[in-house]
């Protein structure tokens, strides 16, 4: 079991089912939550944070396939079913409508814990995956303030608007962007961006100032592409 993942609500009408699954999932180091129906266990699902579910499929007032249905418009945490043998129909439309597994009832302890800590396993690696990618994705994307821009997609957006940028225009704020708060001096830039060694640094200043054109409201009084006088350029850091 991952800890970080260790949240679990039980959904079923039977109390003596839920109490002993609870004391059980407790022994093994799970967080339970109780419901018993799906009402219940939508509101519990609104206020903590779940990891896993385990719903019966026959409850009064809301039952298993319609709670999980309902969920599965906001959530994506693993779903295990509780069906008795009579409810196979039922239990195959549960998996249809994101149900991940079912255990069938009369069920042991050590089945259904067996079936939870293969979901939560599989449910942590499916985290630590998105979360990955999510850092990748905001590794290719640099925010200052309202001014933005993507690496990967090579587009700048200032207040959520699309910005057009030469080539050169482009590698210079990208330059400036990722080391917000850094000085570059004008030979650096130059050498940063061209890839070769600086002879004559006029043209980044002119460079600079249709940055600037583009990007700031009043080019005159920069928000985010400032001169350090003496020295060189930066992107301001923003509050």
């Amino acid at each position: 079991m991952d800890g970080k993942y260790n949240h679990v609500l039980i959904v079923e009408d039977d109390k003596e089912i839920r109490k002993g699954v609870e004391i059980y999932l407790q022994s093994q180091g799970y967080q339970v939550f109780q419901a018993a129906d799906g009402i219940e266990g939508l509101e519990i699902i609104g206020r903590e944070e779940i990891h896993l579910a385990i719903v019966d499929v026959m409850m009064p007032r809301m039952d298993g396939i319609t709670m999980t249905r309902k969920l599965r418009e906001k959530h994506d945490f693993p779903i295990i079913f509780l069906s008795a043998k009579s409810e196979e129909v039922d239990k195959i439309l549960g998996l249809n409508m994101g149900a991940d597994d079912y255990v069938t009832k009369p069920f042991t302890p050590m089945e259904l814990l067996a079936r939870v800590n293969s979901q939560l396993r599989r449910y942590s690696r499916f985290m630590e995956r998105l979360g990955k990618q999510e850092k990748q994705e905001q590794e290719h994307i640099h925010v200052v303030g309202g001014l933005e821009i993507n690496e990967e997609t090579v587009e700048v957006f200032v207040d959520g608007e699309p910005v057009k940028l030469t080539p050169i225009e482009y590698k210079i704020l990208l330059l400036l962007m990722k080391n917000p708060g850094r000085v570059f001096s004008a030979e650096e830039i130059y050498e940063r961006v061209w890839n070769e060694r600086a002879i004559n640094t006029d043209t980044i200043m002119v460079h600079v100032r249709n940055i600037r054109e583009k990007i700031e409201i009043n080019p005159k009084e920069p928000k985010y592409l400032k001169v350090v006088w003496g020295v060189g350029y930066k992107i301001e850091k923003q509050a």
